[in-house]
């Protein structure tokens, strides 16, 4: 099975139960880009609740006509140290911050002028954090449908899994911060309890739906035992 999904911002973890059972990655990169979505925020838990964490790109209200992988990091704004402190405070004494800090921290001082590359590079770090070694291509073109089936000849699919046909499963816009508001489709993260309660760092009770970053903090490498 391969999954097709945009590409986010420490997507939840809900994301990384659904790659369990894949065979690889294809990421849409050709789409127009998206505002108010995981593709440039997250989702994290601080002592004053649940906060989300936004980047912001260039020409932001004609973003929605730039292709995905196009769009351009704003850093004149000085996220990056606001991002950075914020995960500090709010992980800083989780048991497992300290142990993967330094690899996150070196990928936001590298400054890649894509959100695409950015977030690109965090997805093969989490990948590798979660031992989830999956192969990972991306959209040449953009289809807003696809067949269950998808046939060899297929450019993304054969970089990716050799094999005559192989199912791929369409998780476009599954995973948004306005899922709470609306009614949940019976396949979303918000019917299906797909990642497990764990200790967090602040509470009382479990906050689910945050980004993976949360798991991966708190329980290091037992995070991939949590998701299912």
């Amino acid at each position: 099975m391969i999954i097709l999904t945009e590409l986010h911002y420490h997507p939840p973890a809900a994301l990384f139960a659904e790659l369990l059972q894949a065979d690889g990655l294809l990421l849409e990169a050709q789409e127009h880009y998206r505002k108010q979505t995981y593709r440039n925020r997250c989702l994290i838990r601080t002592a004053q609740g649940v906060q989300p964490l936004t980047i912001p790109v260039i020409d932001g209200n004609r973003a929605e006509k730039v292709t995905a992988e196009a769009i351009e990091i704003d850093y004149r704004q000085n996220w990056i140290h606001r991002h950075w402190r914020t995960l500090q405070t709010a992980y800083g004494n989780s048991p497992y911050f300290e142990y993967y800090a330094d690899y996150f921290h070196d990928i936001y001082v590298s400054k890649p002028a894509l959100l695409f590359d950015l977030n690109l590079q965090f997805l093969h770090l989490l990948l590798k954090c979660l031992r989830l070694p999956l192969p990972t291509a991306r959209t040449t073109e953009y289809r807003a449908h696809y067949p269950a089936m998808q046939p060899l000849g297929t450019t993304e699919i054969h970089s990716l899994i050799h094999s005559s046909t192989h199912s791929l499963v369409d998780r476009r816009d599954w995973l948004t911060p306005k899922i709470a508001t609306k009614t949940p489709e019976p396949d979303t993260p918000a019917v299906q309890s797909s990642v497990r309660p764990y200790p967090q760092v602040f509470g009382p009770g479990f906050e689910p739906g945050l980004s993976v970053l949360d798991l991966l903090f708190s329980q290091g490498p037992a995070a991939g035992s949590f998701l299912q």
